[in-house]
């Protein structure tokens, strides 16, 4: 990092009393098989968790046959996932407060290991600025 970098990031630094960025989505032509399946999608949440290096606290689901929900508590916020098996249609979020953090990363781990063939999302900043 360059100098007027460091500077920048410094600057960048002092204006967040909080630093969030939840990233939110919509998936489309998922694998039905693999939307039925509760471990397997616990299993994603843990690991969309390393990929965006967050800390899980816990994961929990809940078999809403045919759907699922699933729910990772990360120290930085959460990480959830809901599926309509019937629809090969899913919604996730990827909530996290810490820079170090990379949301983007865990949503598209979880867009792959869906085998989504179409996918939507945003990206809105959840800081609180000085």
């Amino acid at each position: 990092m360059t100098q007027v970098e460091q500077v920048y990031e410094a600057i960048l630094q002092r204006r967040y009393r909080v630093f969030g960025k939840h990233v939110y989505g919509n998936l489309y032509g998922c694998d039905a098989e693999l939307l039925s399946d509760p471990d397997y999608l616990v299993n994603v949440v843990r690991e969309a968790a390393k990929e965006g290096r967050m800390t899980l606290l816990d994961v929990k689901a809940w078999h809403i046959v045919p759907g699922v929900s699933v729910v990772g508590v990360i120290l930085e916020s959460h990480i959830t996932i809901h599926t309509w098996p019937e629809h090969n249609f899913a919604t996730v979020d990827v909530y996290s407060c810490g820079k170090h953090t990379n949301p983007e990363k865990a949503f598209m781990y979880i867009v792959r290991a869906l085998r989504a063939k179409r996918y939507e999302f945003e990206v809105t900043d959840r800081s609180y600025l000085e």
